[in-house]
């Protein structure tokens, strides 16, 4: 028996003995169609001499192209191929050898060259008839299916679909039967893949699936945008009725796959809106010719921002970091894609208050996009003054030094987490966002605050977390199925954050329209199902609770605020946020640093919890950080 199920298959050997018969039969074939009845006597010696070098030659010929090594009831186009090389090669070798006995009289004069010719294409049709009669036996006598097959509905009718198709005709142990295709490309409408016919296009699925008996949708697009993935599944969901979305074709077909063959997810699949541009004409405008300089440029967002700004040709492009081999692997990139632009690596710490300043005035610096952060909420509420250290203490080192160095622009990156912060990172964050804005507002400086929610697929964020887990096995750890999040990808957030420094007037935050929150179980289902896998069947969804600063739901907008309008349709403009509580912002940044230097992180959040207007900050265990908000 073979891989397929309990198809017989005949041996090799007995294709042999059969070719054996019908090469004679080939021979005597064509002298019995060129010569007339009464000439056959005569040329009766003719033709077994004949028989004899065909039996000489075209055996040995056909195991040399690999006849009696094939398994015919998987015979193809490929094969017929072969078939004709074969039986032509053999043909060939036969003819010249029998016209040398011709030449040499060893073979009855006047032999009819014809015959030669005639026996060519009775070998091809007996010889490749043979081999597909074995196919077409093998598929007649496949085991019946084991009660009432399943109907399958196969989405796209392409090269995979077909397969599908096929693969399900034959095979027997899936109990399926494929009932249709649906398919976009219009010139398939109404056509028909083995008999079985496209009736219609993916937008029809839903009305397909009320009025047809389908057992079982199987997906065979494997290069299908996410949205179209999603759709089908939840079509399918919403019927009840099992899907199968596969990475290759044969996981597709035995229902079965390897989470470590997932198929690859494009970020933006799981973005649930459409993703916004920039207007690259203004942002040109700010970075041509200009000495740029990104803090925290080994870092995800540092190291998208400095790949756009070096698309505008700057002057220089300055990366700092305090992580050489991240730097090390920016400025290798960025070398192998913008060759012309001057790189300037710095190894540094924002919170080093005597570098910095030498580092922009060196460097002459004209702009300075600062994505130094730790951004990690449950390490930051169990290193609490570190987050002050770095967020508060580093962010105050970059403005005070770009004011001294007489930079002309600044833009901070921050988040939504700063706007009514319940935890030390946002707070962290609110203050950093305060410092800048606070400068602009005493020195007329362009310096300006970009806001937004997650970033999907940036370092340490949910998405490789839930990739690592689904490689695993599961399950996917989630805090509460009511959690939720306004998510971006890191280009868009790249695109935000240079639109913020080509329309930044000084002393505003910027903020992307991110429409609604997503669900972070339903991102965890949506990446479960885009990978190949099916929640809570392949891949377990566990909720392990709310952590100790964390929110069930983010907010960008603080409705007490006027928003103005910009150039750019998705971006707002606020230009009154709120300062310290105490009005006294350099009195509760040196009690801040002073009390982080002590490591008093019970004294930090009561000040941070003072100072913030609308802050509700919880002290927290050691964190959790396997489970994502």
């Amino acid at each position: 028996m073979d891989a397929v199920g309990s198809r017989p298959h005949l041996r090799n050997r007995y294709v042999l003995y059969g070719d054996l018969v019908l090469i004679i039969v080939s021979v005597m074939g064509s002298f019995a169609l060129r010569l007339d009845v009464g000439q056959l006597p005569y040329y009766f010696p003719a033709t077994l001499t004949m028989c004899a070098v065909a039996l000489a030659i075209k055996v040995p010929t056909y195991y040399f192209f690999g006849l009696y090594r094939r398994l015919w009831i998987y015979a193809s186009t490929h094969e017929l191929r072969l078939i004709t090389a074969a039986v032509t090669a053999a043909a060939v070798i036969t003819s010249a050898a029998m016209l040398a006995l011709i030449s040499a009289g060893l073979v009855v004069p006047g032999m009819p060259r014809s015959a030669l010719g005639i026996d060519w294409l009775l070998s091809l049709v007996l010889i490749g008839g043979s081999r597909f009669a074995l196919r077409v036996l093998a598929e007649q006598s496949a085991p019946p299916r084991r009660g009432v097959a399943r109907r399958a509905l196969i989405i796209g009718a392409g090269d995979a679909g077909a397969l599908v198709v096929r693969e399900l005709q034959r095979t027997s142990q899936l109990n399926l039967t494929p009932m249709g295709l649906l398919d976009d490309d219009a010139s398939k409408q109404n056509q028909e893949i083995h008999g079985v016919p496209v009736i219609g296009t993916i937008r029809d699925l839903p009305d397909v699936l009320q009025d047809k008996a389908v057992d079982e949708v199987v997906f065979a697009i494997p290069s299908a945008p996410g949205r179209v993935v999603r759709m089908v599944n939840d079509a399918c969901r919403t019927k009840g009725i099992p899907s199968r979305t596969m990475p290759g074709i044969y996981e597709l077909i035995g229902g079965r796959v390897s989470v470590s063959r997932l198929r690859e997810v494009d970020i933006t699949d799981l973005l649930r809106r459409e993703p916004t541009h920039m207007n690259e004409a203004m942002i040109g405008e700010v970075l041509s010719g200009k000495r740029v300089l990104v803090t925290g440029a080994g870092g995800s967002i540092g190291q998208e921002l400095c790949r756009q700004i070096a698309r505008w040709n700057p002057a220089e492009l300055v990366l700092l970091g305090h992580g050489e081999n991240s730097i090390f692997e920016a400025v290798l990139d960025l070398r192998d894609s913008f060759p012309g632009v001057h790189l300037v690596p710095v190894i540094a710490d924002v919170r080093d208050k005597w570098r910095l300043p030498e580092i922009l005035k060196s460097h002459h610096v004209d702009v300075i996009f600062h994505a130094a952060a730790h951004k990690h909420v449950p390490l930051m509420q169990a290193n609490i003054p570190e987050a002050v250290l770095n967020n508060v203490s580093g962010t105050h080192n970059v403005v005070e030094s770009a004011l001294a160095a007489k930079v002309q622009r600044l833009v901070l990156i921050s988040t939504d987490k700063a706007i009514h912060p319940a935890n030390v990172y946002g707070a962290t964050k609110r203050l950093a966002e305060m410092i800048v804005l606070d400068a602009a507002r005493r020195s007329g400086v362009v310096f300006s605050v970009v806001r937004f929610g997650n970033v999907l697929g940036s370092r340490g964020s949910v998405i490789p977390l839930f990739r690592r887990q689904i490689a695993a096995g599961g399950p996917v750890l989630v805090t509460h199925p009511d959690m939720e999040r306004y998510f971006m990808t890191i280009p868009e957030a790249v695109h935000l954050v240079l639109q913020a420094a080509s329309m930044g007037r000084g002393g505003e935050a910027f903020l992307l329209d991110m429409g609604k929150q997503v669900h972070i179980v339903d991102l965890a289902e949506d990446l479960i199902r885009l990978s190949g896998l099916e929640p809570g069947r392949d891949i377990e969804i566990e909720f392990t609770g709310v952590r100790p600063g964390e929110k069930l739901s983010e907010e960008l907008w603080e409705l007490d605020r006027v928003y103005e309008k910009t150039d750019h349709p998705d971006i707002v403009r606020s230009m009154n946020e709120d300062a310290v509580a105490n009005g006294d912002l350099p009195a509760t940044l040196a009690a801040l640093e002073a009390l982080a230097a002590e490591g008093n992180s019970a004294e930090i959040i009561r000040l941070l919890q003072s100072a913030i207007p609308g802050a509700a900050i919880s002290e927290a265990p050691a964190p959790d950080i396997t489970a994502i908000v």
